[in-house]
């Protein structure tokens, strides 16, 4: 059986500049990997550092990789859209035209036998009260309807003020503790593996044949997590040109 990836927090549509291209650069040299290896590829929330869905407009910025990973499901790779905090206003879009599965909160399947649990992670600290009220907000049926009446150049701007605010409720410190304490909950529950992301920190932990990551992130230290052969395991790509920060390290958002 082929492996299966999961990848997070790329936020592409950050910042307009060669900085930002090599990161696409490198994300489409991966999805070409996953499309040779790999029977399987989960998102784990924010690839694009905003998505709203206007019904008939998709942000021009991202057709490459979205044309990627329309191509990776034609060659028949299962693709799985986990949500994550800037992903405001996710609907019909990659179900419907890319094949991509999505789920707003959290997914629990089984993967080769093992129960997995797979989530974004965001709102899962104490200190997270002002985001998840926020989250609340905007993504309330009527202002999605309300934001939809916006021309989409000033919609669009108007999601990359929403994606800077969904940032700067986030802290660093202290949420590695609380994640890992988290994925022990779900061992407790019978989980075997267990995903998270948001920090931008990658994690790897085991104990009793049970497994939990933090996938990193595409931004700074291009992790990524690899299920194989029965063993979930953080990676880095490319490993030997990727100057990421080594795992554990502080990441940013």
């Amino acid at each position: 059986m082929g492996s299966v990836f999961f990848i997070s927090d790329a936020h592409l549509g950050l910042e307009a500049n060669e900085v930002e291209n090599r990161r696409e650069r490198l994300l489409l040299d991966f999805l070409s990997h996953v499309g040779r290896k790999g029977e399987g590829l989960y998102i784990v929330g924010d690839l694009f550092d905003f998505w709203f869905e206007y019904r008939s407009v998709i942000p021009r910025r991202y057709f490459r990789v979205l044309f990627a990973l329309r191509k990776l499901v034609e060659q028949g790779v299962k693709i799985r859209y986990v949500t994550g905090n800037h992903d405001f206003w996710m609907e019909s879009f990659f179900d419907r035209e890319l094949g991509v599965e999505v789920y707003q909160e959290s997914l629990d399947i089984r993967i080769e036998g093992k129960r997995f649990y797979i989530a974004h992670g965001d709102g899962l600290a104490k200190k997270d009260d002002g985001y998840r009220l926020l989250k609340k907000v905007l993504r309330h049926p009527l202002n999605v309807r309300l934001y939809r009446l916006l021309h989409p150049d000033i919609g669009f701007a108007l999601a990359r003020f929403f994606s800077r605010l969904s940032r700067d409720c986030r802290e660093i410190k202290d949420r590695d503790t609380e994640y890992l304490a988290y994925a022990k909950a779900l061992f407790a529950q019978g989980f075997d593996c267990v995903v998270l992301a948001h920090t931008h920190r990658p994690q790897e932990f085991r104990k009793n044949g049970r497994t939990y990551i933090n996938t990193g992130d595409w931004m700074n230290g291009f992790t990524y997590g690899k299920f194989a052969q029965g063993k979930l395991r953080i990676e880095t790509w490319p490993t030997e040109t990727a100057a990421g920060p080594a795992i554990g390290t502080p990441g940013a958002s």
